[in-house]
């Protein structure tokens, strides 16, 4: 017979039953997600994607607790997402890193959030974490002396240095060129592959989303709701421009054109 720890060691990372969420608008209420039943598999890349209104920042600030269920539940394991905690944490659309602290001190500002790490066991993880994103050697440099991916890859460090059970990801590349992006996101593969951490990205772009994810959940938009669920079968590392990539994307693109037909 299992145990009680057994179970809950068996619980996905991410636990969403029947949420709906809705917004005081001008003309009233507006429902921005309506419905949404799906779970996160512990160590799973989960890829939510759809068109602008379809509620997938919304539904990242659910996953954070910075905003709260109108209907249903979210479960992070055992516990409900009732407030923002350690154990989730968000990597924006901007790298919001701290201008006045280098790569490494920007890091090491992550990990703050270890209270119980001493000084030398926060720049010990810095390091690696820098190291891990391929900036071991601009430890020292501030952030208006990086590239716009070099950033991006300091915030990544950031993010993942205190080791949040769940790492949630907010259109983190929309802002770069097309060949950082593409950088980028075989430095993502790499370390999802090493390190096999829980991560939730929302994006607009179908083939990014299909190109990290190993699900890719469609939204469709007014309200919010879960389309269709693809798997992505196709083995790491994936480039953007592999044909199998670029056919599943084509069936995600034909199947959200078909809803919006309607």
């Amino acid at each position: 017979m299992s145990s009680p720890s057994d179970k809950a060691a068996n619980l996905p990372a991410l636990t969403l039953r029947n949420v709906t969420k809705r917004f005081e608008g001008a003309a009233g209420k507006v429902t921005a997600l309506e419905d949404i039943t799906l779970d996160v598999r512990e160590g799973e890349f989960l890829a939510v994607v759809g068109p602008s209104g379809c509620g997938k920042s919304t539904l990242l600030s659910l996953l954070a607790g910075l905003e709260h269920t109108n209907e249903g539940q979210i479960r992070l394991g055992d516990q409900e997402v009732v407030a923002p905690g350690r154990d989730r944490l968000v990597m924006f659309q901007q790298d919001a890193l701290f201008p006045w602290l280098n790569a490494l001190e920007n890091v090491m500002f992550g990990l703050r959030l270890k209270p119980d790490l001493t000084e030398a066991e926060r720049l010990e993880s810095a390091r690696y974490y820098l190291n891990l994103v391929g900036l071991g050697d601009k430890e020292k440099a501030r952030p208006h002396e990086l590239s716009g991916g070099m950033r991006q890859r300091v915030a990544l460090a950031r993010s993942l240095a205190p080791n949040p059970r769940v790492l949630l990801m907010d259109e983190p590349f929309s802002a770069l060129d097309a060949l950082t992006r593409e950088q980028l996101y075989g430095d993502i593969q790499e370390i999802f592959t090493k390190r096999k951490k829980t991560i939730v990205l929302v994006t607009h772009n179908i083939r990014e989303a299909v190109c990290l994810g190993d699900r890719v959940v469609l939204f469709s938009p007014n309200p919010g709701r879960v389309q269709q669920v693809f798997d992505v079968k196709l083995p790491r590392p994936r480039r953007m421009n592999d044909p199998a990539l670029a056919t599943l994307a084509s069936e995600v693109t034909e199947a959200l054109s078909a809803h919006l037909a309607k």
